[in-house]
């Protein structure tokens, strides 16, 4: 399993118990009072089953308050995943806290830093790199939207074998056009589990395409995270604290749904909020008004007893790896961190979920270690305190360095980034005056030449991925959501490429 971080000391609290108990009572007020939308005829009939008020008209359903209540309830405070590698295991809740990449659209040229559609080798080498990096715990539904040539119905399933392939992390997987059918059943057939994804539309509102992908995650038995996404100003309220009612409210629709139909059910639940950029139009991302959302729902979380994951290090509005776009991260992930969130988003984005890099997944990398070390706290013991050390070195021209208890302990209470530029200005100077970026180069081609994943696919199993890549392929095909234009470049591109695995 791996170990993540553990806090270590009781997380960051920004709202008094009244205020926790105001915005609970709101959520169930909303709940029972103002109700949900649910574009599916087969919820919105298990949820009148099981005593919901239903508006067959509207669509709407209100619940009542002991229902959600009991939701909760029933709701695992933590659960493990199961990776295709056991020792990728990860067990969410609690005070544990693991990251994992945020997904961008589309590379970036790192000459003039515009965005444009990954290769499929890079998107080989984008998950080649998150598998190598330490401090990234999981892999997000799509590292990258696809790759050229490929459908945009095929993207998701085509990412999944690439993350299968190169990765025996946890894996996560989108629903984009029912792919989810598709991808669990890849992830069967190779072992591990896919934490699966439901996504509401703000304001309250759930479409069917996510219902049906919910009911495929309660029939499969894996687990799943339930996301919201809500920009404050446009979708949801201005403030902060109406924002988490609503998100809350909508969260916690589908949690009924799911703790009613498969009581203890593994869930962990999230929400992409930031503010409104009044200039723009555009989600502030990076803002810190996005991280006092995400501190919030992370303490209502907690209220909860359910598992959190948060995207507040994950994009930023800069569109290279500048200083904002260190600064935008660093300090929402670290609120994160502070606050309680047990799963962050971080690795490799840059503006918003357009543009991903491997280059700053390398960057992110050692922001990720810098906060797991702070949260892990300090030991206190006799060992650390270290009186009879100190009575034994005394005062100058006594020193520490050369002390067995140094060699020993440095490298336990130090973190030290394998990407920064930590030299002194005469070795700087010297040795070509590089920076971080230039060192991330560095370490991102030593990965892409030596890093191989801990357990190959076995032949059968690469296999059983091209069976079932084929019957997407024919799905979409006979659905006509893949075009004979779209077919023919699929073809060219992608599936008589000599070098494609899965044709």
């Amino acid at each position: 399993m791996l170990k993540g971080f553990t806090r270590q000391f009781k997380p960051l609290e920004i709202l008094t118990e009244e205020q926790v108990g105001a915005i609970h009572k709101a959520v169930l007020d909303v709940l029972r009072q103002t109700g949900v939308t649910f574009h599916s005829d087969r919820a919105l009939n298990d949820l009148d089953k099981n005593g919901c008020q239903v508006d067959y008209e509207e669509k709407r359903v209100r619940f009542p308050e002991y229902l959600v209540e009991e939701a909760i309830r029933r709701t695992p405070n933590s659960h493990r995943v199961k990776a295709r590698d056991s020792k990728n295991d990860l067990i969410f809740g609690g005070d544990t806290v693991y990251f994992r990449n945020f997904p961008g659209m589309q590379t970036v040229d790192l000459d003039t830093w515009e965005p444009r559609d990954a290769t499929r080798q890079e998107y080989n080498d984008l998950v080649t790199v998150l598998d190598a990096l330490p401090n990234v715990h999981a892999i997000s539904p799509y590292p990258y939207y696809g790759y050229e040539g490929v459908p945009p119905v095929m993207r998701i399933p085509e990412g999944v074998a690439i993350k299968i392939r190169n990765s025996t992390k946890v894996q996560m997987t989108g629903n984009a056009s029912d792919c989810d059918q598709f991808n669990i059943e890849m992830v069967k057939a190779t072992g591990g589990e896919s934490v699966l994804m439901a996504s509401g539309s703000a304001p309250l509102t759930w479409y069917d395409d996510q219902i049906r992908a919910t009911y495929r995650a309660m029939e499969a038995g894996f687990p799943m995270y339930i996301l919201q996404g809500t920009i404050l100003g446009a979708t949801g309220p201005a403030t902060v604290a109406g924002s988490v009612v609503t998100n809350l409210a909508e969260i916690l629709s589908l949690v009924v749904l799911l703790q009613l139909l498969k009581p203890g059910m593994r869930v962990h639940i999230a929400s992409d909020t930031y503010p409104q950029n009044m200039r723009s139009g555009a989600p502030g991302f990076g803002r810190i008004g996005g991280a006092l959302v995400k501190a919030v729902e992370n303490q209502m979380a907690r209220r909860y007893g359910i598992p959190r994951r948060d995207s507040a290090g994950g994009p930023a509005s800069s569109k290279k790896p500048d200083f904002q776009t260190g600064y935008e991260k660093a300090l929402n992930a670290l609120v994160s961190a502070l606050t309680g969130s047990n799963l962050i988003l971080m690795h490799s984005s840059l503006y918003g979920e357009i543009t991903a890099h491997p280059l700053q997944a390398i960057l992110d990398d050692d922001v990720a270690g810098m906060i797991g070390r702070f949260i892990e706290g300090v030991t206190v013991s006799d060992e650390t305190i270290a009186l009879d050390l100190i009575e034994q070195v005394g005062p100058i021209p006594g020193q520490y360095l050369n002390t067995a208890h140094t060699r020993e302990w440095w490298q336990k209470e130090q973190f030290v980034p394998k990407v920064a530029d930590g030299l002194t200005y005469p070795e700087w100077m010297k040795t070509g005056k590089k920076d971080c970026i230039d060192y991330a180069k560095e370490r991102m081609e030593e990965i892409l030449a030596t890093h191989k994943v801990s357990i190959p696919l076995t032949p059968g199993q690469e296999e059983d991925i091209k069976k079932i890549l084929n019957e997407a392929r024919k799905y979409y095909r006979e659905k006509g959501q893949i075009s004979d234009e779209e077919w023919k470049v699929y073809q060219e591109k992608v599936l008589k490429s000599p070098d494609y695995p899965f044709a």
